[in-house]
């Protein structure tokens, strides 16, 4: 419980509290007892946020830094965090409801991010065009300015880390709202930014309400850049904003993710991709696995299988490592049981699960599995955004690549076999922003990220996403000829080695 303390903003390089004395009570998923009190930042304290990134910027106090030495700030901020790793992972654990051993691998994870863009900051280059004796031609890759950053809840201490360490690597300021659900690994990261010495004003952040900071944040006219993961919904209104400022986005925006079984397909490997990919963070990943497509000839076997392995999934509090641990809010939890009813009013045939766990304290959802999945569904088409899996047959590659890509999602897609021809049929075909292939959650820290169709565009992780972070400029230089005796008049020596 709180003990009445208020957390407050990092702005400017000071710990400021809100403006309006605003509060958020931030609660532990797995009780909903009230842990904590964060500030709660208003327009006011956006603004304060803003206009310190942009004086950071203006004075190019980040831009006129060697890369070198921006590359040496991050690496600071990465032992800052690994240094109170522990705790941190604790602090993610209550924050979020996660896996305590998830939250051990959230904080590796942040760290690795960090320090990978930390070791890529010097080695963002342009290039030289050639144009001819009379012209030098060059590109410069810059930064935006003040890059606005909206953090999800699911992952927010990792997804905080990873945005913002591609800012600092290329020489932009940050302004970081945190979630509401979910703030406190804000503040551990904000803490591990003061650690590290960052200028003043480099790095911002502050939790409020979507509707009121993120909306200010984004509205600001300092603000040149944005980045934003979340639901297609607050996705379009990000948009629209930044259309009408004409400024540049990087948008991630969930997905429904499904995953080819062939009729060769190694079924334990299915088995161990359904357990992490559909129900870690009780399902609450933009990546998850959340369609089972399955070959008719072996999908009373698969269900079979995958519906023992749902049913043997343990449901509790992170803290004791289970598999299904709770959802993020009572909101989530009734909309995904929501989804479920609807499910069943469409016809899905309900296998397991299927109703919230309201015996218990907590936001609980039992481990749900449906068969007989229409294509037209609610469940087919829409993220649920929770640890709910729908099964779906097809007859031949065909229609599985066709019931794959059959949804205006577009963020990640499996495919299991042991035919590498086949497999890599389907990964071409599969519309994707990233194919995993006899497995789930292949990807790293050093693999391009994002979606295609309506889950968004632009790249996090791996170099890619430095692209996303700056613009490239182009310098032309028009050099006069020399005079007839320029080189005659002594004004070159020649070579007399």
């Amino acid at each position: 419980m709180t003990d009445g303390a208020v957390l407050k903003s990092f702005i400017d390089g000071q710990w400021m509290d809100s403006s309006s004395g605003g509060r958020i009570e931030v609660d532990d998923p797995s009780t909903g007892e009230v842990i904590a009190l964060v500030a709660e930042a208003d327009v006011s304290d956006i603004d304060l946020a803003v206009t310190a990134a942009q004086r950071v910027f203006r004075e190019r106090t980040l831009v006129d830094m060697h890369p070198y030495d921006r590359g040496r700030l991050l690496f600071r901020i990465a032992d800052a965090l690994e240094l109170r790793a522990d705790q941190i992972a604790t602090t993610v654990c209550m924050d979020t409801g996660k896996a305590i051993d998830v939250a051990r691998e959230e904080v590796g994870t942040a760290v690795r991010y960090v320090r990978y863009y930390a070791g890529l900051a010097d080695k963002l280059e342009g290039r030289s065009i050639p144009r001819g004796a009379n012209i030098v031609d060059y590109t410069v890759r810059s930064p935006f300015g003040v890059s606005a950053q909206i953090v999800p809840w699911n992952f927010p201490l990792e997804l905080t880390a990873r945005s913002l360490a591609c800012a600092i690597a290329t020489g932009n300021s940050v302004v970081v709202k945190s979630p509401d659900l979910a703030p406190l690994s804000g503040i551990e990261v904000a803490r591990a930014c003061e650690a590290a010495g960052l200028p003043a004003g480099a790095v911002n952040i502050l939790t409020g309400y979507g509707h009121k900071a993120g909306q200010a944040l984004i509205e600001h006219p300092d603000v040149r850049h944005i980045v934003f993961t979340g639901s297609m919904a607050t996705g379009r209104t990000v948009l629209k904003t930044a259309a009408e400022r004409i400024i540049p986005c990087i948008m991630e925006l969930g997905g429904k993710s499904a995953g080819i079984v062939y009729a060769d397909a190694d079924i334990d490997c299915v088995i161990d991709a359904v357990r992490s990919g559909s129900f870690l963070n009780a399902g609450q990943n933009c990546n998850a696995f959340s369609r089972l497509l399955v070959d008719k000839r072996i999908a009373d076997e698969v269900l079979e299988r995958v519906k023992s392995c749902v049913q043997g999934l343990s449901v509790g509090p992170g803290r004791d490592n289970c598999d299904i641990t709770p959802l993020i809010s009572k909101r989530q939890q009734d909309g995904v049981e929501h989804a479920c009813h609807t499910a069943v009013s469409q016809g899905a045939r309900l296998v397991t699960g299927g109703s919230a766990l309201r015996d218990r304290s907590g936001y609980f959802m039992a481990g749900t599995l449906f068969s007989d999945v229409e294509p037209s569904s609610h469940l087919f088409q829409t993220e649920t955004f929770g640890p709910v899996l729908a099964v779906t047959t097809f007859d031949d590659p065909l229609m599985a690549v066709e019931l794959a890509n059959g949804t205006e999602q577009g963020l990640a897609a499996g495919v299991f076999t042991k035919d590498l021809d086949l497999a890599l049929w389907t990964a071409e075909r599969h519309w994707a922003g990233q194919v995993y292939v006899n497995g789930w959650f292949v990807g790293g820290v050093e693999t391009p990220f994002g979606g295609v169709k309506q889950s968004g565009y632009g790249r996090e992780k791996g170099q890619e996403a430095l692209d996303g972070y700056v613009q490239t400029r182009n310098v032309g230089i028009k050099i006069a000829q020399p005079a007839s005796n320029w080189a005659e008049g002594g004004k070159v020596r020649r070579d007399r080695a």
